[in-house]
């Protein structure tokens, strides 16, 4: 396989993986350089550094600036496309013919250029963008925001058709492939790339709680404010919640709640290490687009998940957790897995499924055959 070049687009910074979309590429990244793939990765960079750790496996890396400001507001186009042209890009690209993997809809500005026309070129789609931002609009809690929500989801829904122009699209849940496969003729499931390979999950039983997530994001933060308020009200549990750029709401919630802890802009090493001695999981979601990232890093490493069904809709996994849609259902479910080892038949049939379908190497070797 070491005659295989690929050009890899990204919306960010992959590294380090800390959040949902840069781990399935910076994972990705990772496995196809192991199979012997020269990676050229191109990052566009806004807040995040530069990352010498990239250089490790790839054969290249390029960054972009975004190009942000709110007259891209009044662009046609969507703000998360428009905001990632670049002129720069295009020139590297076009300096060889090397198949071309643009990582979401918001690096698909240049997918039907004329120039590229010829190339094999994938698209990685990592949601149903369309869906995702109508959902966070319901969850956005300023006018603005929500209005800005609002029109990006139109915006990406007309843009979508762009995806025609692609070799192959990639759909990273079985949901989200049955929703392209119904639009494109184009469509394969490759599952979500992630830190574990095994499932190593720890003997003995923990003593808290635990919920992680970009906070600032709104629906994490909807999602923490449920579990405080409603969830883990007077439940004889500690519950801890990690995360960064907690909102003043959730602070002051936490604030009154003695069996709370928040613990902000921790690093990815810290967070896998609490999501490992958690006792139980709890994820719930009030948005179900694509698969969360998060749910697999905990099935592959921590004991009991606690979801609802938002949080495994259309992914599968539904049976390898506890699910539950009400406040009652979820609070019985976390005090009964307090007190259970997690081992036995259930363990080893969440090893069947997980180390089967979301092996890094296996579906890594699925986009080389797709390269040809």
């Amino acid at each position: 396989m070491s005659d295989h070049h690929l050009h890899i687009v990204s919306f960010d910074v992959p590294a380090p993986p800390s959040y949902g979309g840069v781990i399935d590429v910076y994972y990705k990244v990772k496995a196809l350089a192991e199979l012997g793939v020269k990676v050229h990765l191109h990052c566009f960079q806004y807040g995040r550094a530069r990352a010498k750790e990239l250089e490790r496996f790839c054969a290249s890396v390029d960054y972009y600036p975004r190009r942000t400001g709110k007259l891209q507001l009044l662009n046609a186009l969507p703000y998360v496309v428009v905001s990632r042209r670049s002129e720069a890009l295009m020139e590297r690209l076009l300096k060889d013919e090397h198949p071309i993997l643009f990582e979401g809809l918001h690096c698909c500005y240049h997918l039907g250029d004329p120039r590229l026309h010829g190339r094999k070129r994938l698209v990685r789609a990592h949601n149903v963008e369309h869906d995702y931002y109508g959902a966070l609009a319901k969850a956005a809690t300023s006018t603005f925001r929500r209005t800005y929500f609002i029109n990006e989801a139109h915006k990406l829904q007309r843009f979508e058709t762009v995806l025609a122009e692609a070799d192959r699209v990639l759909a990273i849940s079985p949901k989200d492939d049955a929703y392209f496969g119904s639009h494109f003729h184009n469509v394969t499931h490759v599952p979500a790339f992630h830190a574990s390979e095994k499932v190593d999950v720890p003997d003995g039983l923990g003593d808290f709680a635990f919920y992680h997530g970009a906070l600032g994001v709104a629906e994490n933060d909807q999602a923490a404010q449920y579990l405080v308020r409603n969830v883990f009200k007077d439940l004889p549990v500690k519950l801890v919640i990690a995360g960064s750029d907690a909102s003043n709401d959730l602070k002051r919630m936490v604030a009154k709640a003695p069996n709370v802890e928040l613990r902000e802009n921790i690093d990815t090493e810290e967070i896998h290490r609490l999501v490992r001695t958690a006792q139980v999981n709890v994820l719930p979601t009030f948005q179900a687009t694509g698969i969360k990232l998060k749910l697999l890093l905990c099935l592959f490493t921590g004991r009991h998940v606690v979801c609802n069904t938002p949080m495994v809709e259309g992914t599968g996994l539904a049976e390898l957790c506890n699910v539950h849609d009400d406040v009652e259902g979820m609070r019985t479910s976390i005090l009964a897995c307090m007190g259970k080892p997690a081992n036995g038949q259930a363990l080893e049939v969440r090893a069947s499924v997980l180390e089967e379908r979301f092996s890094n190497r296996r579906n890594a070797a699925r986009i080389v055959k797709i390269l040809g």
